[in-house]
């Protein structure tokens, strides 16, 4: 599986940007995907995850600020509402070998990454 990013940027706090990944191989109900970002100095985190039966799963940082979705075109997109300067990194979204994410976002378990794109918020 090849993932092509799109989208991000930078964007003042508060404002709103969406990024998209587009698969090049169906995994539109067959693999679990996600977006992970990593900030300077800091550790890759799990963002947000669909897995094959459209269940999401979100960071307790960005709930209620992020969705994330997953078309048949096989885009996965993450929407990111108010945005904040801690949002500020590099965003990867990912694809796992198997329709389940599973409880926790590990990036060790998902096979294939994005190139990933930059998410500049300033305050």
């Amino acid at each position: 599986i090849h993932l092509s990013q799109f989208g991000g940027g930078s964007v003042q706090a508060g404002g709103s940007l969406r990024l998209s990944c587009r698969a090049s191989t169906f995994v539109y109900t067959r693999n679990c995907m996600a977006w992970f970002r990593q900030a300077p100095g800091k550790e890759r985190e799990g963002v947000a995850s669909v897995d094959g039966d459209a269940r999401t799963r979100y960071a307790d940082s960005v709930k209620g600020r992020f969705t994330v979705s997953l078309d048949n075109t096989n885009t996965l997109y993450l929407q990111m509402n108010s945005l904040k300067p801690e949002d500020t990194a590099m965003y990867y979204c990912a694809a796992r070998n198997i329709r389940v994410c599973g409880t926790k976002m590990v990036g060790s378990d998902f096979a294939y990454w994005g190139q990933g794109t930059q998410v500049t918020v300033s305050s």
